[in-house]
């Protein structure tokens, strides 16, 4: 079988280890073999990346708009096959893999359009005779550590404005799902972006993130993923003085008040508990529900949950896909069963078994559950909900916000009042209403606050808070 090589300095470098990636809807499908870098590897793609910064930071906006944009265009010409190989290595339907390939395109597009847009102000001195400028320079060498839950939407919501404000990259895919990665780094290949701008490393994080937060090189880090990984990141950074953005998960509230539209409420549910197999970091996990629609919501949600397919990624009628590996099935399992064990009433969450092996898990949900149970205050990262009953507005809004964490939020309601209160009070970063928690549109900032988030905004314009630095000229005019 073709090993897939990383790619440093413009060139396919191989390595003597790899990695076997394999279909978590069918275990026999063999998605690839992916090279790992080592630490040596890794400090020459920030090498390349050091070297190639200075003529990438003055290259003209014209020019980042044109590369930019035919990488764009050319993974949404490359959907179908990137949506497949996405399906097979991660295991989110075939529709909504496609999709993510397609809103990564589209993402490139926006960002190759800021290039053209990089602000700057010129300001009046309070001095007589002097100018002041002030601009936005690239931040330099930029390392970008993604998760596994989107493959290829994550990595472009840092790879395309890290670029558009022309800086140069060091990219970790994470280990148990580099295909979409390799492709993409194929096509970026192709699209004529110079040597060393752009660098594949896929590898181990103890061993390729390690040495990014090693390298004096190396001018920021980027990570989505854990919050005990991305504390850890941040200590590191700050003794080599690196700037850092980290987006560590969340435990997502869905308020449901008496008043809602019971299936609009039924569906967010549905969709943000458990679609994308409820491995979202911005997944509603913790259906805050008040007395007087309780019962009802809980008997729909239930129905509706009958009704899901549970199946192969690539199976048309699959409405929810695998788990995407034996390690997180088993982390899922132990969830159910500890939910079990502290009084909660489960429906669901048994291993299924489909015609082909793999990771199959029915949705769970929990009932009669309070805040204080463990399956509500850590973040499970599968297709596990619980139902939190409570009085009133104020009640549910008070254990919405009890969480060290603070992504998303959500409320369904028919009230403007209560909308409006919810908006303003809810303490996350993204807040929705009837609307599900998951979800996201790349040209509006997304973070959280909280444990949930640390450091700059990620995508639309606020991208440039964390990819670029500010500098102040002044000056007599000559």
């Amino acid at each position: 079988m073709e090993q897939h090589r990383n790619y440093i300095a413009g060139e396919w470098v191989g390595s003597d280890e790899v990695v076997v990636n394999r279909n978590p809807s069918d275990l026999d499908d063999v998605v690839g073999e992916y090279c790992l870098a080592d630490t040596v590897q890794t400090n020459q793609a920030i090498d390349a990346a050091a070297e190639a910064f200075p003529a990438w930071a003055a290259s003209t906006p014209q020019f980042r708009f044109e590369v930019l944009d035919r990488i764009g265009g050319a993974l949404l010409a490359a959907r179908d096959h990137l949506g497949r190989t996405l399906a097979r290595e991660q295991g989110k339907t075939l529709a909504a893999a496609t999709f993510e390939v397609e809103r990564a395109a589209y993402t490139f597009k926006f960002f190759a359009g800021e290039t053209l847009r990089i602000p700057g102000e010129r300001i009046n001195s309070l001095r007589p005779g002097v100018e002041i400028e002030v601009t936005r320079e690239p931040l330099g060498v930029v390392g970008l550590i993604t998760p596994w839950n989107f493959p290829i939407g994550i990595p472009v919501w840092k790879l395309a404005p890290a670029l558009a404000y022309g800086n140069c990259v060091v990219f970790k895919p994470p280990e148990l799902v580099p295909g979409t990665s390799w492709e993409m780094a194929k096509i970026i290949h192709e699209a004529g972006l110079p040597a060393g701008v752009f660098n594949l490393v896929m590898g181990k994080g103890r061993v390729v993130g390690e040495a990014l937060l090693a390298s004096l090189q190396v001018n920021g880090i980027s990570f989505t993923g854990s919050q005990g990984v991305g504390r850890r990141i941040a200590a590191q950074a700050l003794a080599t003085g690196k700037k850092v953005q980290l987006e560590m998960g969340g435990k997502n509230p869905l308020v449901v008040l008496d008043d809602a539209d019971l299936d609009v409420a039924v569906e967010a549910a549905v969709d943000g508990a458990f679609f994308f197999t409820g491995q979202r970091c911005t997944a509603s996990s913790r259906l805050i529900v008040t007395d007087g629609i309780h019962d009802r919501f809980v008997d729909a949600l239930k129905t509706r949950m009958a009704q899901l397919r549970v199946g192969h990624a690539l199976d048309p009628d699959t409405m929810i896909g695998p788990v995407v590996s034996e390690e997180q099935l088993q982390q899922d399992l132990s969830y159910i069963e500890l939910g079990r064990e502290e009084g909660a009433e489960l429906t669901g969450g048994e291993q299924l078994q489909r015609e082909t092996r793999g990771y199959f898990l029915a949705p769970a949900l929990f009932t009669g559950t309070h805040n204080d149970m463990r399956i509500n205050r850590e973040e499970i990262f599968g297709p596990v909900a619980s139902v939190i009953r409570v009085r009133d507005f104020d009640e549910a809004l008070a254990v919405a916000n009890a969480t060290e964490f603070g992504l998303a939020s959500s409320i369904c309601t028919t009230s403007q009042k209560y909308a409006s209160h919810f908006k303003r009070h809810s303490q996350a970063g993204l807040v929705m209403v009837n609307l599900p928690t998951a979800g996201f549109e790349y040209h509006v900032p997304f973070g959280g606050s909280k444990g949930s988030s640390y450091g700059p905004r990620e995508q639309g314009r606020y991208a440039q808070e964390f990819y670029t630095t500010v500098k102040t000229a002044y000056g007599r005019p000559l």
